[in-house]
């Protein structure tokens, strides 16, 4: 539990004020960066996608498409 391979995170920011998302958006950027967790972030707010490796985008349980995101930026860098 202190180090996991895999992190499944469902809707983190969804009943947050922006300040507290972001905090959480570092926090969860920092566990992928130091301990190597992958990260599966489930949202509904398409600004956080701006912070992620890879996006995959669905609909109705399909995916719509995978992009890879080459220049991802910091959480305190989004807006939403």
């Amino acid at each position: 539990a202190k180090a996991p391979d895999v992190l499944l995170c469902d809707e983190p920011t969804g009943a947050l004020d922006y300040r507290t998302g972001i905090k959480v958006l570092e926090v969860l950027r920092q566990v992928n960066k130091e301990l190597g967790t992958t990260l599966v972030l489930i949202t509904h707010n398409a600004a956080i996608a701006e912070i992620a490796d890879r996006v995959v985008r669905m609909r109705s349980g399909r995916i719509l498409e995978t992009i890879r995101n080459a220049s991802p930026k910091a959480p305190e860098a989004i807006e939403w």
